[in-house]
Formats: C-alpha cells, sequence, structure tokens
C-alpha cells in the first residue's frame, strides 16, 4: 500500500517538474524571439496573439499580414471542434460497448 502510494506522489512530482520545466523553456523562447526582432528586424513588424481557451480562438493582431493569423486561428479552432467531436463520439460508443 504504502509503495503505490509513493509511486503516485513520485510521478505526480514527476508531471509537475516537468510541466513547469516546459512552461518556462516556451516563455523563455518567447521573451528571446521577441527581444531578437525588437533588435535586428527593419521596417514593417506583425504582431499577433492566439489565446486558445477550449475550442475558442481570441487573436490579438496587428501588422499588414496579421490576416494569416486569423485565418490560421480559425482554422485550428475548426479542427479542434472536429477532434473533440469525434472523440466524444468514440468515448460514447465505448462506453456503449463495455
Amino acid at each position: 500500500m504504502t509503495t503505490s502510494k509513493n509511486n503516485e506522489n513520485t510521478t505526480s512530482h514527476k508531471f509537475l517538474i516537468l510541466f513547469i520545466v516546459g512552461f518556462l523553456m516556451t516563455l523563455i523562447g518567447i521573451i528571446i524571439l521577441m527581444v531578437a526582432t525588437m533588435l535586428y528586424i527593419e521596417g514593417s513588424t506583425n504582431i499577433d496573439v492566439i489565446i486558445f481557451i477550449g475550442p475558442i480562438p481570441i487573436v490579438i493582431g496587428v501588422g499588414p499580414q496579421a490576416w494569416l493569423m486569423i485565418l490560421f486561428s480559425i482554422i485550428l479552432a475548426v479542427l479542434s471542434i472536429i477532434m473533440f467531436w469525434i472523440m466524444r463520439r468514440k468515448g460514447s460508443e465505448e462506453k456503449s460497448l463495455g
């Protein structure tokens, strides 16, 4: 009993550490890209932010090619809704069989 409890704690602890490390690496990468863009690129720039809350995208875009990010986010939103629908359908089929 104690061994399984220790395994659960170790697994959840490892997952938490990996999640935090991945999040920090992503954040540092974004900061590096933003600084490099501000320092080395001249001329017109694009700033685009896409935040997904479930399958719903929140898009903020500034610049001459912001429409590409809006189009990309709409495509991703449609694909995520389709994937959610397929996974939900498979889950309900497995429940009815089991």
